[in-house]
C-alpha cells in the first residue's frame, strides 16, 4: 500500500520568494505527524503547499498514490485532503449543521459520528457560526474537515488561543479521530508539550527544511533538540 501522503523535492512559496527548498516527506496511515519550528521557519508554508495554495517551482504531492500536484484546492480537498486553518474559516451564517452537510462526502465520517465526538456541537446544531465560541468554532473547523472523509487531516495551530480544559478536549478528539484508521494527521503547533502527547512523530522545520526528523518518545527523552531549536529546555526540564 502506498504511503498516504508522498512529498518529493517540494520547492513552493509566494510570488517570487522561495519558503521551502526542496521538501521531502512521506506519511503512512495512522500516523500524527507534529510540525514544529520557530516563527517563519515554513511550517503553515507546508500545510498551504499540501492544500494547494501557494506557489510551486517544483516537486510533487501524492494522495494514497494518486499525483495531486496540479489539482486545484477544491480537487485536492475532494480527493482527500483535510485542512483546518488558523482561521478557521467556517461558514458564519450557516448554522453548525450546514457547515458540515455542504462539505460532507461519502465515508465513515458522518455529521452525527462528528456529533458523537463533539456533543456541544450537536447542542449547538442549529446556531450560525458567528454564534459560537472560539473553542466550538475549532470544534466545527474541525468536524467540517472530517466529514469530507479525508485522507490527511491538516490542522494549523489548532489549539491556539483556547482555554486548557478546551484544547484538553481537542487533543482527546484527535488521538480518537487518527485511532479510527484510514487517515493520517499533519498537526502545526507552538507549543510543543500540548502535541508530543499526542504525535507519534516530529518534525522540525528551520529555514524551509527539514533539521530533526523523529519519533515523538525519542523527542521527549532528549529535551536537548527542543531547546536547540525552539529554546523551550525550561518546559521539558521537569
Amino acid at each position: 500500500m502506498p504511503e498516504l501522503l508522498a512529498i518529493d523535492a517540494l520547492r513552493a512559496g509566494y510570488g517570487e520568494a522561495v519558503v521551502l527548498p526542496s521538501m521531502s516527506l512521506t506519511l503512512g496511515e495512522g500516523q500524527v505527524l507534529a510540525l514544529l519550528g520557530r516563527n517563519g521557519t515554513g511550517k503553515t508554508t507546508l500545510i498551504n503547499s499540501i492544500v494547494g495554495i501557494t506557489r510551486r517551482f517544483g516537486g510533487t504531492i501524492a494522495l494514497g498514490g494518486l499525483d495531486i500536484t496540479t489539482m486545484r484546492p477544491d480537487q485536492r480537498a475532494r480527493a482527500g485532503i483535510g485542512w483546518v486553518p488558523q482561521e478557521r474559516n467556517i461558514f458564519r451564517s450557516l448554522t453548525v449543521e450546514e457547515n458540515m452537510t455542504a462539505v460532507a462526502q461519502p465515508g465513515p465520517w458522518t455529521v452525527e459520528k462528528v456529533y458523537e465526538m463533539f456533543p456541544r456541537l450537536k447542542e449547538r446544531r442549529s446556531n450560525f457560526g458567528n454564534q459560537l465560541s472560539g473553542g466550538e468554532q475549532q470544534m466545527l473547523a474541525i468536524g467540517r474537515a472530517l466529514t469530507l472523509n479525508p485522507k490527511v487531516l491538516l490542522l494549523d495551530e489548532p489549539t491556539e488561543g483556547l482555554a486548557p480544559i478546551i484544547v484538553e478536549e481537542l487533543l482527546r478528539a484527535l488521538g480518537t479521530i487518527t485511532r479510527a484508521g484510514g487517515i493520517c494527521s499533519v498537526i502545526v503547533e507552538q507549543n510543543a508539550q500540548k502535541i508530543l502527547g499526542l504525535a507519534d512523530r516530529v518534525v522540525i522545520l528551520e529555514r524551509g527544511a527539514i533539521v530533526h526528523d523523529a519519533a515523538s518518545s525519542a523527542l521527549k527523552a532528549d529535551p536537548a533538540v527542543l531547546e536547540r531549536y525552539l529554546g523551550v529546555a525550561g518546559a521539558v526540564a521537569h
